[in-house]
């Protein structure tokens, strides 16, 4: 029992409140998170649409987002993560619930690019306030303990949504909009203000213009970008579990619930094991733990192509799982030491981007490849793209290595001038 307990306070313990509430409301909007789960059906038997016409439509989705996490990077710098927060998930509940109602066909993908843009606005917001309220020497455990409440609430919402989608698929917007909200009045009332303080104007921090720097110092940061790329190429390949994964399932006489209970499985994996990952990669180097995940993650999903019944789609699922168990937590510690504080949200915006991307670019190359080229180049495609990744971080790794230590050399001067201009003050 107390080495229960003790496991309990290493993994959990001592992680400041505003932490749980923004881990409570991610937890609560993920276990209504039914639309994503379910789009790509719902398009092609409920609308008629094409697999191509769907993946435009994700496509459209995606390219909402990347313009959603740039815009909500620079607000959660300017103006606030808290108001950034509390304006995303009003603006997503309403497009959701649109978003179930139109009919037409052009109607439908506007609104799913004002879905995505809205939705993705939060992430950026979200992540800084995480980094803002975390102690550095915590968020390894911090970020794993999200990841795991967004798997929980993913399993739970893929069962669900199979159910719900056999009652009326209208439900599926409801209830997901409900718990954007809801996660929106828990951010209300519980979560403060956490933006660090503007820093002196004119101030130079490691190289970095503080004041008015904008995206340009972001984009201008070849290392950062570095991650960036690389974890697009991975997105790319990850991203197929919701665009092309649910129509090759189709295609081998497997059903919508067959396919949510598939894909409910990487939840259960990552709710089962996940909280383990932090002692299992705590100290390990970060570049070869996510050199590793993208082998995993490729190979995982180079196997669907070999599956034909449900079972061996289960197995390629719980292999690519396991790479992205590694590949999660250890990508958002690389990104917190990475940031400066005075560009934290835009940072996160930037970094947002490559997911953006991917949501635009995988349903539509992968359902380019799928219709014209077969399962097999896709999945096979998605294996040699996990390779060039892992190549990719064990490369850049002495140069990442010597920026973290400029930032927090950045960051510790900042602090002492800051405490200098208090006292003197």
């Amino acid at each position: 029992m107390r080495t229960v307990r003790g496991w309990i306070q290493d993994t959990a313990g001592g992680l400041p409140a505003v932490f749980w509430y923004l881990w409570t409301g991610t937890l609560i909007n993920r276990l209504g998170s039914f639309v994503i789960i379910f789009l790509a059906i719902y398009l092609t038997t409920v609308r008629g649409f094409s697999a191509a016409q769907a993946g435009l439509v994700l496509g459209l989705s995606g390219a909402g987002s990347a313009v959603g996490v740039l815009l909500g990077g620079v607000l959660a710098d300017r103006w606030g993560r808290r108001r950034t927060l509390l304006t995303a998930h009003l603006a997503t509940a309403t497009t959701m619930l649109a978003l179930g109602l139109v009919r037409d066909r052009y109607a439908i993908m506007g609104v799913a690019m004002l879905l995505g843009l809205a939705a993705e606005m939060a992430r950026p917001a979200f992540s800084a306030m995480m980094v803002d309220v975390v102690p550095e020497r915590d968020r390894l455990r911090a970020f794993t303990l999200n990841y795991w409440a967004i798997n929980l609430g993913f399993a739970c919402a893929a069962v669900l949504a199979g159910l719900a989608a056999r009652a009326n698929y209208l439900l599926l917007f409801v209830v997901d909009a409900a718990s954007t909200l809801i996660t929106a009045g828990i951010i209300f009332a519980k979560v403060r203000e956490t933006r660090p303080a503007r820093p002196v104007p004119g101030r130079r921090t490691g190289g970095w213009e503080s004041d008015g720097a904008g995206l340009r110092a972001v984009f201008a940061d070849r290392v950062f970008i570095g991650v960036v790329g690389l974890n697009l190429l991975l997105a790319l390949v990850f991203m197929q579990h919701v665009s092309t994964l649910p129509i090759a399932m189709g295609q081998d006489g497997l059903s919508p619930a067959t396919y949510g209970a598939v894909i409910a499985l990487n939840g259960v994996l990552i709710v089962a094991g996940q909280l383990f990952v932090p002692r299992l990669i705590g100290g390990h180097n970060r570049s070869r733990v996510l050199a590793l995940a993208a082998l995993v993650t490729g190979f995982g999903f180079g196997l669907t192509a070999l599956a034909d019944h449900a079972w061996l789609y289960a197995l390629t699922v719980l292999v690519w799982t396991m790479g992205e168990m590694l590949n999660s937590p250890s990508t958002s510690t690389l990104l917190a030491e990475l940031s400066p504080a005075e560009l934290r949200g835009r940072y996160q915006g930037v970094f947002s981007l490559a997911w953006s991307a991917a949501a635009f670019g995988a349903p539509i190359a992968g359902g380019f490849v799928q219709e014209h080229a077969g399962n097999t180049a896709l999945w096979l495609g998605c294996a040699g793209v996990g390779l060039v990744v892992a190549v990719g971080h064990l490369l850049s790794d002495p140069a990442r290595q010597r920026r973290v230590a400029q930032v927090r050399a950045s960051q510790l001067a900042a602090r002492d001038e800051s405490k200098r201009l208090v006292t003197t003050g």
